[in-house]
């Protein structure tokens, strides 16, 4: 079994997220979410229309941890929701199946289908070692050389502690003694 990893290569980044929005709109919007929250995809693909319509922030009971969760939206990222959005009620979830359940009604999409179509667009694309937490760890594994702030993710990402937040985004030993190489006080 593979060990799922962040994308560390901007890159591939900018390169899955080309490809998803030339093949589907909506595994492209939920790629851009996903990098960009540090949401769970479970959290993502059950979110409604009326949970991102003219929000600040993204209000969710985490499915893995049962905890009230708010996560900002900021102003790229509100551009485009609001842009897929448009012509979407607000009942509808954000990311729909095109299957009926048995009364008739749309759900929407599942962890499962999520993954193929990304999974089977990723390894296109020579992403190595993805899955659906790729997001999650991308968006860590990025806050963190921005910010260097590792409590503060620990505390978005609800983990237990540091070291569990620095394995979670595959930070090395080599990336710590390289982010130290010219710290002195």
């Amino acid at each position: 079994m593979e060990l799922v990893q962040p994308i560390k290569d901007m890159d591939k980044i900018i390169e899955l997220k080309r490809e998803l929005l030339k093949r589907n709109y909506k595994y492209y919007m939920l790629c851009i979410m996903a990098f960009n929250t540090g949401m769970r995809i479970g959290d993502i693909i059950s979110l409604k229309v009326s949970d991102v319509k003219n929000k600040t922030h993204i209000v969710i009971r985490e499915e893995k941890t049962n905890k009230t969760k708010l996560f900002p939206i900021n102003e790229q990222l509100r551009q485009e929701i609001n842009s897929y959005i448009v012509g979407m009620q607000e009942e509808n979830y954000l990311f729909p199946s095109r299957q009926k359940n048995a009364n008739g009604v749309k759900s929407h999409i599942t962890r499962v289908q999520a993954y193929r179509y990304i999974k089977n667009v990723a390894e296109k694309l020579g992403i190595e070692n993805f899955g659906m937490h790729s997001f999650r760890k991308s968006f860590g594994y990025f806050y963190y050389q921005q910010t260097k702030d590792i409590a503060k993710l620990m505390q978005i990402f609800n983990h237990s502690s540091q070291e569990v937040t620095k394995r979670y985004i595959g930070l090395s030993q080599e990336e710590i003694d390289e982010s130290l190489q010219n710290f002195f006080l």
